[in-house]
């Protein structure tokens, strides 16, 4: 491979829509509404970019054995290089080519082009700062799905709307009744993020969701105060990061019986509502049956927010601290009490059930953060860390996140479980990671559930959190991969992320962009992605891909494939700054 300037020949730009595969077609709407030739049928790329110094793979499904490297605004070619060998991937029935140009570090704009067939792909970036828009746009997502609050102009541009959900009138429904609060006792409960793209909020997403973001704000303190999401609370003592998760917290703090410490399961309307606006969904809503996963996931949220919580005194934290601990303890009480009341979904309930009859997990979880909060060191569960196997996180599977916790806690009197812990965190991210190196798509993703991309998010976590203890740096062109994937380098060719890259999401299953009445959704989002659990939510007029890998669809109905959810978002933030700290550390 080598790097060059010479002139670029002519016509490549001008004729690569001809050469697109069949099943693509002649052009694509990006989240800017204008129509482009669409090269995703012959090139999968990061459509945003990348840092200097990272790794730079694309993928082409094109037999060319050679490629150039293209100066957007010149139209001279600045490298070349020789492709891969041609690799066949079951889970999306195609074969690509590996188009390696790492070694060009120069900042701009590029193009990807073959001569034979000639053809270009879409604009990318190599630059300092490319990574920093979509950092700020995926945290500023969740306040655009607030509960409760108006989204003015000043902080929501065109995407503003008037407050939905105040929820200062929730009724106790009866599977949540007790003695201190009968059913139809009305409790005040405002605040926190709607759960995905309808109006409702579940205590246990709300859980991993509000941890991972307690974990950047630990891990990246410096960061977090620089960053500038221009929202409300923007000119406040806390970092913006804090801020944020703050709205949810203490909508979780409301979400406690203060009689008997027990925690409500979700705050719901009895049904899902239509495709309206916030304001327009007028019907009662309710706190439904407590839980002991809800129980757990609170307890495990509150004691570490207590924990990180106290680095960031100031008035909006007055007491906060104290406030979550005496809360979880509340939690953790009333859960060994009631250590198995599973989540049953009431017959007149229809909204998301997030049951879960495994809860060893989040017994694991919730154990450990107490203990690192100064409850009970003992609780530390070492025999299931040495006999448990741990995978990437969800909603349902929350031991990784006691894992993170311990790894990174640094506190002296728990060096041997974290020794313990590190061991295991190693194993997975080395599993992940000879899945990259294996995988023709170069990723770690080879099973397609719903939420794959959150998947992918989270399991460049976890090799972010391997490679940030161990020092090896191996992991980040794995990492890279993971962002590669999910900005558009997979097998459909869509960065999955609203509002970025040439070919992006628009019609998203979220009601406040579906009812609003703007053509662009709400910028920052990153959609469930393909999967082929579910294939007829949108009816047989809507055609899915039996491959796994491809078997998505940029339509509004499709809930299973382009669904936006705050658990999904989270971790794709999570890496996206993390990205954005590495180049800023690097001084690149």
């Amino acid at each position: 491979m080598k790097r060059f300037t010479s002139c670029f020949f002519t016509g490549v730009l001008a004729v690569s829509a001809s050469f697109l595969m069949p099943a693509c077609s002649a052009g694509s709407a990006g989240a800017d509404g204008n129509r482009r030739p669409d090269s995703t049928g012959l090139f999968l790329i990061n459509q945003e970019g990348y840092r200097p110094g990272s790794a730079k793979i694309a993928l082409l499904r094109l037999p060319a054995t050679e490629f150039e490297v293209v100066d957007e605004e010149s139209g001279r070619a600045v490298y070349s290089g020789k492709t891969g060998k041609p690799r066949y991937w079951s889970l999306s029935g195609d074969t690509v080519r590996a188009a390696d140009f790492s070694d060009l570090d120069t900042p701009g704009t590029y193009r990807l082009v073959t001569r034979q067939p000639a053809a270009s792909s879409w604009p990318f970036s190599i630059g300092e700062n490319v990574y920093s828009d979509i950092t700020v746009a995926s945290i500023r997502a969740f306040y655009f799905n607030r509960s409760g609050m108006e989204i003015v102009p000043e902080y929501g541009g065109k995407w503003a709307r008037p407050a939905g959900h105040p929820d200062t009138s929730v009724l106790i429904h009866p599977s949540a009744a007790s003695p201190s609060r009968p059913a139809g006792t009305v409790i005040s409960s405002p605040g926190g993020w709607y759960d995905a793209g309808d109006y409702n909020k579940y205590m246990v997403n709300s859980g991993i969701t509000t941890y991972t973001l307690l974990l950047f704000l630990q891990q990246y303190p410096e960061y977090c105060r620089e960053l500038r999401l221009n929202i409300p609370e923007s000119n406040n003592t806390l970092p913006d990061v804090a801020d944020e998760l703050l709205y949810n917290l203490k909508w979780m703090l409301t979400m406690q019986d203060p009689a008997d410490g027990g925690v409500y399961h979700k705050l719901t309307h009895k049904n899902f509502s239509g495709f309206v606006m916030p304001h327009q969904t007028t019907e009662p809503r309710y706190v439904v049956q407590k839980s002991t996963a809800a129980a757990l996931n609170f307890a495990a949220v509150t004691a570490m927010a207590a924990r990180v919580l106290k680095n960031y005194p100031g008035p909006e934290t007055e007491n906060l601290p104290e406030t979550c601990l005496r809360a979880a303890r509340k939690a953790m009480a009333w859960a060994r009490e009631h250590s198995d009341v599973i989540y049953r979904q009431p017959a007149d309930i229809q909204t998301g059930e997030y049951g879960d009859g495994n809860l060893e997990d989040e017994w694991f979880w919730a154990e450990t953060e107490l203990a690192l909060t100064g409850e009970d060191p003992g609780a530390i569960n070492t025999g299931y860390i040495r006999d448990h196997e741990f995978r990437t996180p969800t909603w349902n599977q929350v031991e990784m996140l006691g894992l993170w916790s311990l790894v990174l806690s640094g506190q002296e009197e728990f060096s041997a479980a974290a020794g313990l812990a590190g061991g295991k965190l190693m194993e997975r991210a080395g599993i992940l990671y000879k899945k990259y190196n294996t995988s023709p798509y170069l990723v770690s993703l080879d099973h397609f559930e719903w939420g794959s991309n959150a998947e992918v998010a989270n399991q460049a976590l976890v090799k972010l959190i391997a490679m940030n203890i161990s020092g090896d740096e191996k992991y980040l062109a794995a990492i890279q991969g993971d962002v590669d994937y999910l900005l558009g380098r997979n097998a459909t060719g869509y960065c999955f992320v609203t509002g970025f890259g040439s070919r992006s999401p628009v019609n998203i299953h979220h009601r406040p962009s579906g009812a609003d009445g703007i053509p662009e959704p709400v910028p920052g989002f990153l959609v469930g992605g393909p999967n082929t659990q579910v294939m007829h939510d949108c009816g047989p007029l809507v055609k899915r891909s039996a491959f796994p890998a491809r078997s998505y669809t940029d339509t509004e109905c499709s809930y299973s494939t382009n669904e936006i959810a705050i658990n999904w978002n989270v971790p794709f933030f999570y890496l996206m700054g993390a990205m954005d700290v590495m180049t800023r550390k690097a001084g690149l």
